[in-house]
């Protein structure tokens, strides 16, 4: 598989977009399904520890960058569902990765993150864990970063 036919599995999306926990069901009907080989030799080398039962789904790539390219895709484990922004040179070659949003348990507490990527590259994540079940939700345990896509692919942090 090429890196242009890899690239083009992820249709783009217009910005600002919410990525929230039901995003995948929604990527998973209107997207086509990830091929092995785009795993394989793509997704493996931003995160090789996965197994047999680890799924991915397509999301979406960011439109209008000029001299990157930027995806968003999920990536399903056991008790762990993230959503992963990885950047690219036009080339292929990864260039940064990072997780901006999904759903983690320890099999105690829940930790689900919910992003939203703006139309100046600025990925805005609020975090909130619930002990238990929902309706245990403390506010207060709530977190939130920025992240800011630069125009050479890289993520930093935003104080």
């Amino acid at each position: 598989m090429t890196f242009n036919q890899f690239i083009q599995i992820f249709p783009e999306e217009k910005l600002p977009i919410t990525i929230t926990e039901d995003s995948a069901s929604v990527y998973s009907l209107e997207n086509i399904a990830m091929p092995q080989k785009a795993i394989d030799e793509f997704l493996l080398e931003i995160d090789p520890d996965v197994d047999e039962m680890t799924e991915f789904v397509p999301g979406f790539r960011i439109p209008g960058l000029k001299d990157i390219h930027a995806i968003v895709y999920w990536k399903a484990g056991l008790l762990n569902y993230q959503y992963i922004l990885a950047t690219f040179e036009k080339s292929g070659k990864l260039i940064d990765s990072h997780v901006i949003a999904g759903t983690v348990s320890d099999g105690l507490s829940i930790v689900r993150t919910v992003a939203r990527i703006g139309e100046d590259m600025t990925i805005y994540m609020v975090s909130g864990m619930a002990e238990g079940s929902e309706e245990e939700y403390d506010a207060s345990q709530s977190t939130a970063r920025e992240l800011e896509l630069l125009p050479d692919g890289r993520l930093v942090e935003l104080a």
